[in-house]
């Protein structure tokens, strides 16, 4: 079961003559211009699926509108793919990448369709989960981060990719700033959240590559009955980094079944289900596998949220002023309200 594609939204529209011009150039076998279809999924990069007679590619472009400066760096996300598949084999083969603005406005690339099943809010209508069968799968998505944070970066030719140490105090500060910039008037300033992550900086575990916005909803998995991992997507963000950051990061989209209503309610990945491992149990699996001591997760627990705060409302931002018109991000102010909540509530959990 393929991820769905729906028609293309009238403002994520593109010249398709253009497009399939400039590709017809560089791969073979591309006759006639392809179908466009859109993955509505994504609230960040804009994915279209071109359809050719006998071949699916996938097309990936920036979204219009304000960026983060760093943001939506197609030539940085197509290197990252095509170096590291060699060496870590969960990534989309690279096809061509464009950087002439004339043909589409703003670089992109285009990628082979990775064929599967990715997990979003709910089970597909027919699928059912066993717990076994929820465990092994939540277990295997940790499992392949863990084979990520293994891969040898200079082998992978990407040992320039991040600065390196000092990557904790980077992100507290970095992320700070980035929402405070997207911050609009209904939203909470995250002040005393944002204090306490900087007063209390954990030493770095070690720096290794991060795809830094993994869920499981990023993960393609090879069919609704064998549930093993094929592919990961989305490597827009992806850096050298401390592990223990993105994990929790990951953990930050982790809802699980005894969690609130209102955290409940923004669950996009089906975490919640019985065997599911709850995010305590994914900080032990990960600990196991890797070896690492991790005494306080209060910290990463706390950065996840914060994070997962600022990204949406970067994305609100967008729609606040008017530069997207997608109905699906109007109420994101108030999941960013929660996230603030839900940080001071750890932090008070933390030190009561």
């Amino acid at each position: 079961m393929s991820d769905p594609v729906t028609e293309v939204r009238d403002e994520d529209r593109f010249d398709v003559a253009a497009v399939h011009e400039w590709l017809a150039a560089r791969v073979d076998g591309l006759a006639g211009l392809p179908q466009v279809r859109q993955f509505p999924g994504g609230a960040s990069n804009l994915t279209y699926l071109l359809r050719y007679p006998g071949r699916e590619l996938i097309l990936r472009r920036p979204p219009a509108g304000h960026r983060a400066a760093s943001a939506h760096d197609m030539r940085r996300e197509y290197r990252v793919q095509d170096a590291l598949r060699p060496v870590f084999p969960y990534v989309p083969r690279m096809l061509a990448l464009c950087d002439d603005p004339a043909v589409l406005g703003d670089d992109f690339y285009v990628m082979e369709r990775l064929h599967g099943l990715i997990l979003r809010g709910d089970l597909p209508p027919g699928m059912s989960l066993e717990p076994a069968a929820a465990r092994r799968l939540s277990t295997g998505v940790i499992d392949r981060l863990v084979e990520l944070h293994e891969v040898d970066v200079a082998a992978a030719g990407l040992g320039d990719l991040g600065k390196g140490t000092g990557y904790v105090e980077r992100q507290i500060r970095g992320w700070t700033e980035r929402y405070r910039r997207a911050r609009t008037e209904n939203v909470p300033e995250f002040a005393e959240v944002t204090a306490w992550l900087a007063a209390n900086l954990p030493d770095e575990v070690s720096i290794c590559l991060i795809h830094n916005d993994y869920r499981l909803d990023n993960v393609v998995l090879d069919s609704a009955e064998g549930l093993d991992v094929v592919g990961i997507l989305d490597w827009e963000m992806a850096t050298l980094g401390d592990p223990l950051m993105e994990l929790g990061s990951t953990l930050a989209y982790w809802v699980q079944a005894d969690d609130d209503d209102f955290f409940k309610a923004s669950r996009r990945q089906p975490t919640h289900l019985p065997g599911m491992l709850t995010r305590a149990e994914v900080v032990d699996h990960y600990a196991r596998r890797t070896g690492l001591a991790i005494p306080d997760w209060t910290f990463y627990e706390v950065y996840g949220l914060f994070r997962l705060a600022a990204i949406i409302q970067q994305i609100y931002y967008r729609y606040h002023q008017g530069q997207t018109r997608n109905p699906a991000f109007q109420d994101f102010w108030q999941l960013v309200g929660y996230l603030e909540w839900r940080c001071r509530t750890v932090i008070e959990g933390s030190t009561g």
